[in-house]
């Protein structure tokens, strides 16, 4: 009995690491795709880094309009902002291509925008994400910026709704107003 006991135990343990680790190849896969892409995106000359002001990795952007403002919002300040924010399922995929199949596959997954209606959102630099939070720190009324944030600068390793963890996000950010 405690032989039979022992086997079944046994082969339940395996089972249950074996689909541990389908989980995690998945989750490490995820990981390793992001962070190569944010890697790819570092060693970029067109994009320009910034560490983070939590000191816990670096954010990288290049302007792609510069505003007329002359101070950056501080960390306390609330803030007006026109952005999209957006990651790829395969980052090794256009945004839009065919399968083998012939569907079209959307690629580029916009997960949040004000351009929907046009109108800023309004809120604290310290509610966003650390690496939203750190690019408008260094921006000014006016700019336009791509921003490119690790997932540890962003929705961590649970992400959030839609959002995998360990994803790197992307954002188109235009600073519109710091509210007096």
């Amino acid at each position: 009995m405690k032989l039979k006991l022992s086997l079944l135990l046994s082969l339940f343990a395996f089972i249950l690491f074996s689909s541990c680790n389908e989980e995690e190849t998945f989750d490490e896969k995820w990981k390793l795709d992001n962070e190569a892409q944010f890697s790819k995106i570092s060693s970029n000359s067109e994009y320009s880094k910034i560490n983070s002001t939590s000191g816990i990795g670096f954010i990288m952007y290049k302007v792609i309009e510069s505003g007329e403002g002359e101070v950056s919002p501080i960390f306390t300040d609330v803030v007006k902002v026109r952005y999209t924010g957006w990651y790829k399922s395969d980052w090794t995929k256009p945004d839009k291509y065919n399968d083998d199949k012939g569907n079209v596959i959307i690629n580029k997954v916009v997960f949040d925008t004000t351009s929907k209606n046009d109108v800023p959102r309004s809120f604290s630099v310290n509610g966003v994400v650390d690496g939203f939070s750190t690019a408008l720190q260094h921006m000014k009324v006016g700019d336009k910026w791509e921003v490119w944030m690790p997932w540890r600068l962003a929705y961590g390793v649970t992400g959030k709704g839609n959002i995998p963890g360990y994803t790197t996000l992307v954002f188109e950010i235009e600073l519109v107003e710091i509210v007096e």
